[in-house]
Order: structure tokens, then sequence, then C-alpha cells
């Protein structure tokens, strides 16, 4: 499985491509898109979607994660970043990937085991779990590595609580199966009483009778 991760920006929008099979990641690229803040907004957006549509054309990734937006209380920052996002997913759909999203928390989780670690630890397990020499720069870029292996952390623990779903639901149906099967046994049982018991009581009001 190939993951593209992405880490949302306007004026750096850091991207990382990983193989992942068998618990174990090769680093194929990564890097980041840059824009120029004297551009208009629209066209910044557009080298952003083209940049990013290109990088999917050429490492051919199979599904895309995008760190989700935090609080900002510049609200225009936020905007800007929303609607960077929105173009980056955009271009991944457009490209055929499938999209997941976590939330900064979840990647710290999945990455440290902490959900408040720092930026720094996250980075250092990003080259830990890597074999990198160096941390990759800029931290955007680290950033949006880091989501994509939370990703595949992230499928990994589905395949195996779907399994446990699976296993469970074997277990309900054989359970059903015994418990329905009980109470049809039981109920075979109080037919025959009953039929017993009416031919009892048959006899005595034939032996009153006579």
């Amino acid at each position: 499985m190939r993951i593209l991760g992405i880490d949302p920006g306007y004026a750096i929008m850091g991207w990382g491509v990983l193989e992942y099979q068998g618990n174990r990641f090769c680093t194929i690229a990564y890097g980041s898109l840059e824009t120029d803040a004297g551009v208009p907004m629209p066209m910044r957006l557009k080298q952003i979607y083209d940049g990013l549509s290109d990088i999917i054309r050429q490492y051919g990734p199979d599904e895309a994660a995008v760190e989700e937006l935090f609080f900002h209380r510049n609200t225009t920052t936020v905007i800007g970043v929303g609607e960077a996002r929105g173009i980056a997913m955009l271009a991944c759909v457009e490209g055929g990937l499938t999209v997941s999203e976590y939330t900064p928390m979840q990647i710290k989780q999945a990455l440290v085991g902490y959900g408040k670690a720092d930026k720094k630890q996250v980075q250092e397990m990003v080259r830990t779990i890597l074999h990198l020499e160096k941390v990759p720069k800029p931290d955007d870029t680290a950033d949006a590595i880091a989501a994509a292996i939370c990703h595949a952390h992230s499928r990994d623990h589905a395949v195996y609580a779907g399994r446990d779903l699976v296993d469970q639901g074997a277990g309900d149906v054989r359970g059903r199966r015994e418990r329905e099967e009980g109470v049809l046994s039981e109920q075979r049982s109080m037919g025959i009483g009953q039929r017993n018991l009416r031919r009892l009581l048959a006899k005595e009001r034939g032996s009153g009778r006579r």
C-alpha cells in the first residue's frame, strides 16, 4: 500500500509518500509545495492543486492521509488553510485516492503513544521509524509523513478490530443458535408433558364414569 501524507497549508504544504508492506515502511519521496505571499489566493490554490496532482501522478499513491485543522486564533489563517486543505482533498479524490483525516492528537498518539506530545518528539519518531539520518524539513513535511504513518497504523488496528468483530459475530451466531435450540427443546419437552397430562386426565375421567 502506498500512502500520501499531507499537512495542509497555503504558504507551505508538506507532503510525503510512503510504501507500507508487512509492518514495514519504505520512504518513496517527500517535500513541500510553497506559494508566494504576493500572489493572489486563487492562483496560490491553483499552484497547490497542480503541484499535488503532479505528485499523485508521479508516485501513484493508493490512499491519502490529511491532517485535520486545529483551532487557531487568527481567523484569516484558518480560512486560508481550510481552503488549501479542500483543494488538496479534491486533488486526491480526482486522482483516485481514498482520503482519511486525522487530528493532530490522533497522529501524536499513533507515533509517540501520547496525544499531547510536542512537535519535536513526533518529528524524531518520524526519523526513527523511517531510518532517516535527519528529520525531514521543513516541519510541514515531517508532519505530513507523520500523518501517513498514523494512517498505516490505523489501518492495521482496523483490520484487527474487524477480525475481532467477525469472531465475535460468529460467537454471537453460535450462541443464538444454542439458545434457540434450547428453547425449542424446552418447548418440545413441555409439549410432551402436556400431552401426557391430558392422557392421565382422560384416564381419570374414564375411570370415574365407571
